[in-house]
């Protein structure tokens, strides 16, 4: 096995640990510490592929085929639909959109953790107040 694949197994497994935990809570917010974790790896771990495949990576991996394409419209349309789902909570708890939507709009995942982990944070701490 490669450790390109190693990394593949290791998302997906770590992926479906998160999807049976959002399956089994019934917690109303998200943890603040949890979502900032992820945004600092996969950010590190983004940089990391920018710095050995450089930003070109992205537009090579998304325009070689049409298997490309259907990722990025995949990508497109979750993140998307993640922040139509996640604005209107954001605006409640007083989080400028405009930013958010434009960091989510450049970063996808990356951005969406980060914007997850302030809104997860700024909603605990309106629930203590």
């Amino acid at each position: 096995m490669s450790s390109l694949e190693a990394i593949f197994i290791v998302i997906m497994l770590g992926g479906f640990a998160a999807l049976l935990s959002i399956l089994l809570k019934r917690s109303v917010t998200g943890h603040a510490g949890l979502a900032a974790v992820l945004f600092i790896a996969f950010a590190a771990f983004t940089a990391i592929q920018i710095g050995q495949e450089g930003i070109i990576g992205f537009w090579i991996n998304h325009t070689a085929n049409l298997s490309g394409i259907q990722v990025w419209w995949d990508l497109v349309t979750c993140a998307l639909i993640a922040l139509f789902l996640i604005a209107p909570r954001a605006r409640a708890v007083g989080m400028n959109m405009l930013p958010w939507a434009l960091f989510v709009s450049c970063l996808a995942g990356v951005g969406l953790l980060a914007m997850c982990a302030r809104l997860f944070w700024l909603e605990r701490r309106a629930a203590a107040a």
